[in-house]
């Protein structure tokens, strides 16, 4: 893993389930002690509802100065509107997580398994997003027709990057694309989605799929198998292979997200 690449490992939200409890310290909300620990999150209630400004200030001050955020795009955007007339709700929503500061990471874009790729459609939604954000932005499309070379060069055009997500739903979604300089890995668990704890064969396979990776600038872990606790485990886990925990202080540059479960992510 190059020295250079920033590594980040983290859950989808912040809670810290009891097994995990004792590697958390017990001072401060639960958002303050996860981030002494791991060093992003993925915000996931945004998919559902809007957070004030004064929240995301909450949630920024709350947080080490290293610690950043990935943020989920509103369902009105990806699943009410499926990306048509979406400037206005994109504004609001860019409005309201600026907030986050310099701790805004990548935006979400999780899009239903219904919602086929349109080469009219797409490009034009892609043109408005870049005209009123220029950062980060991962897209996770769950439609077969998503996952060409020619939908991965479009994403790569616009500086998209395609998450890798388990359990995939074309074997293609088990890899990153789109724009290489970032790469996501969504991990949902598996067999059983959003409950499954991932075991250390897979763990180990994530960590050496992050060190394979040649030429990205940053990548994100997030594990989203939150419904039995297991994101956190599995997020610390794949931290102490990736970084032992007697290094750890030392290099706050890594962080882990939690998210699936057992799989193979080939980069």
């Amino acid at each position: 893993m190059r020295a250079t690449m920033e590594v980040r490992v983290g859950t989808a939200g912040w809670s810290i389930p009891r097994a995990a409890a004792s590697r958390f310290d017990t001072t401060g909300t639960h958002l303050q002690r996860y981030s002494r620990q791991l060093n992003c999150a993925e915000i996931n209630s945004s998919f559902y509802r809007p957070h004030s400004v004064g929240t995301y200030s909450k949630w920024r001050d709350s947080t080490p100065a290293d610690f950043r955020f990935a943020v989920k795009i509103p369902r009105s955007i990806t699943h009410e509107l499926k990306l048509r007339d979406a400037r206005e709700p994109l504004v609001e929503f860019l409005a309201q997580t600026a907030a986050l500061a310099e701790k805004r990471g990548p935006l979400l874009l999780q899009l239903p398994p219904s919602l086929s790729f349109d080469d009219a459609l797409v490009p034009a939604f892609l043109d408005v997003a870049r005209k009123v954000y220029s950062g980060p932005l991962v897209c996770e499309p769950r439609h077969a027709s998503w996952f060409s070379p020619a939908v991965a060069t479009l994403l790569e055009r616009y500086g998209v990057s395609r998450a890798a997500t388990d359990p995939p739903p074309v074997p293609e979604a088990s890899c990153p694309g789109g724009d290489g300089r970032l790469v996501y890995f969504r991990l949902h668990g598996s067999p059983r989605k959003y409950w499954s704890r991932y075991g250390t064969d897979v763990i180990g396979t994530l960590a050496r799929s992050v060190h394979a990776l040649a030429t990205a600038q940053a990548v994100w872990c997030v594990f989203d198998n939150t419904a039995s606790g297991a994101a956190v485990e599995n997020a610390l886990e794949l931290q102490d292979v990736l970084s032992p925990p007697q290094t750890q202080s030392a290099q706050r540059r890594l962080i882990v997200a939690s998210s699936s479960t057992d799989s193979s992510f080939d980069t």
